[in-house]
């Protein structure tokens, strides 16, 4: 029986496709990325990113007068490329691919090219361009980053598990410190020609779909979707893809060590006057525990912990798109994380919507009212 009080009843990822339902893989991908590389933004004031990246957890690995690179502590590539431009934008995701074979049946089967990167980064990538015209990178061969020492999780005493003893716990209030970049969610208004391109071209697999309560029939309008690298697992999503009326990045997502570093790199950052969107709290689908703060130009980014990993044989989870449905724990959702707040970004998204039902793609009316309702739910 259903707990009625239970407001995540019916919402968790247990719960599988109908008949006839997406199936969440390609049949025949082209190749199988093995990870997100990095993110590329273009923003006018280098100085001005490189100090919230310093307040934020990250380690400059590269900084010339018109290039930031951004690193974890992980070895690998940097997580953020951030070049200097007249106004700050999102360029696009870049792929890690399993190796430099796949780039060139990538490259062959497209009709692409594989071209050399710069040389501060190093290897080749094909530059593919999704539905939406944005510009997804299949990168390989970069020049490995050596990993840095990482921030320690702290020693917990769990029930009766003493660890601890005659010590201490006093996590110092400092940068949290980003050990990876985990995940990108991006917006479409040709959200499921999208997703299908995705999953044929890099072999990304969906980990869980969401659809709108009163069109399950019409398909999913939102999928959480994760690399398929076999038995290895991964992270519950590396990309995730929703319907709405404009082509944006939504989030960025960078993992930490654990809550206490989360939660004092927080304070840190609330201490010089950033603008945390929402948190502190735990997910229902991909269970991370959260936090999501705006840089001072407006992009949203979130330190995370503790993360679902899956394997290749976990079919995708089918749930309807609500709010209450995206937290187990935490403060209530802000309208600044909904974009419902007074800001640039809503403004764009208004005139978006009046725009995206003038034009042919998967954002009519219909799918508008539905989305108007999810903030109530």
């Amino acid at each position: 029986m259903v707990d009625q009080h239970d407001p995540h009843s019916g919402l968790h990822s247990e719960h599988g496709a109908l008949s006839g339902e997406h199936p969440g893989r390609a049949a025949d991908p082209i190749v199988k990325v093995h990870d997100l590389a990095w993110l590329e933004f273009e923003k006018p004031d280098l100085d001005r990113a490189a100090q919230f990246a310093d307040d934020f957890g990250f380690t400059v690995s590269l900084r010339t007068a018109d290039e930031l690179h951004l690193r974890g502590t992980g070895a690998g590539s940097p997580c953020v490329l951030i070049r200097r431009g007249a106004r700050s934008r999102f360029i696009g995701p870049a792929f890690q691919a399993a190796d430099t074979a796949d780039l060139v049946r990538l490259a062959d089967v497209t009709g692409q090219n594989l071209t050399a990167l710069p040389e501060t980064l190093g290897g080749f990538t094909v530059d593919l361009t999704d539905p939406n015209g944005l510009r997804v990178r299949v990168v390989g061969d970069t020049h490995p980053l050596p990993e840095l020492p990482v921030q320690p999780p702290l020693t917990i005493n769990a029930g009766d598990g003493l660890l601890r003893i005659n010590s201490t716990q006093r996590p110092p209030r400092e940068p949290a410190r980003v050990q990876r970049l985990g995940h990108v969610v991006l917006q479409s208004t040709k959200y499921r020609q999208t997703l299908d391109w995705f999953l044929k071209h890099l072999g990304l697999i969906v980990s869980d779909f969401q659809y709108f309560a009163d069109q399950r029939e019409r398909g999913p309008a939102m999928s959480f979707i994760r690399c398929d690298r076999g038995t290895t697992p991964t992270d519950h999503h590396t990309l995730a893809l929703t319907l709405g009326p404009t082509n944006r990045y939504v989030h960025s997502a960078y993992q930490v060590s654990d809550l206490d570093a989360l939660a004092a790199g927080g304070e840190y950052l609330h201490d010089r006057g950033y603008h945390r969107s929402w948190g502190i709290g735990r997910h229902i689908l991909g269970s991370q525990i959260f936090d999501y703060w705006r840089d001072p130009d407006g992009f949203m980014v979130e330190h995370f912990s503790d993360g679902d990993m899956f394997d290749c044989t976990l079919e995708p989870g089918w749930s309807p798109m609500t709010v209450s449905g995206l937290y187990q724990w935490g403060p209530p959702t802000t309208k600044d994380f909904l974009g419902l707040a007074p800001s640039r970004e809503s403004v764009r998204e208004l005139r978006g919507m009046i725009g995206a039902l003038r034009e042919d793609n998967e954002f009519d009316l219909r799918r508008l009212r539905s989305l108007l309702k999810v903030a109530k739910t």
